[in-house]
């Protein structure tokens, strides 16, 4: 059992509940802010990948987030102050998991994936990846490595 899912069934009884809000993108390319189709689909698959990678495990049991899915995607979840573990709350989940997409260019991308205690409100975890190309199968790839090799992985957990 990993440390992350440790530190948070000792105060749960069965598999945390988790939240896993919508990706979001920073755009920190020359290209910047105008919203892109594919990237949009993008985000959208990538969250519902991390949602059902969670699932899947059967560490997790994944809440509907669709009573705050508005308001969440209203904020900038990643400098909100901690909106997420209250919008968290609202739907009885014990972790709040948010993730954003860095844009460097359409070469350089980074996917970032943050957990939080919708108790206590501190991080429980932050883990990266770094991954060439914006296409679907790099974005998944990216996914799956943070799923396999962070969150879902035996030995991985923030101090």
């Amino acid at each position: 059992m990993g440390l992350l899912l440790a530190c948070v069934t000792q105060a749960v009884a069965g598999p945390p509940k988790v939240a896993v809000f919508d990706f979001e993108l920073l755009d920190m390319s020359l290209e910047g802010g105008a919203r892109r189709a594919d990237e949009q689909e993008r985000l959208a698959r990538a969250s519902q990948q991390l949602r059902k990678g969670l699932e899947a495990s059967g560490r997790f049991a994944v809440v509907d987030i669709a009573p705050v899915r508005d308001e969440a995607a209203a904020a900038n979840l990643q400098a909100c102050g901690g909106c997420d573990v209250r919008l968290a709350r609202k739907v009885g989940a014990d972790l709040s998991v948010t993730g954003v997409v860095q844009k460097v260019s359409n070469l350089i991308l980074n996917m970032n994936i943050y957990v939080h205690d919708a108790s206590a409100g501190q991080r429980v975890a932050a883990m990266s990846v770094s991954f060439r190309g914006n296409t679907d199968e790099s974005w998944t790839r990216a996914l799956d490595y943070l799923l396999r090799n962070r969150l879902l992985a035996p030995d991985y957990g923030v101090h």
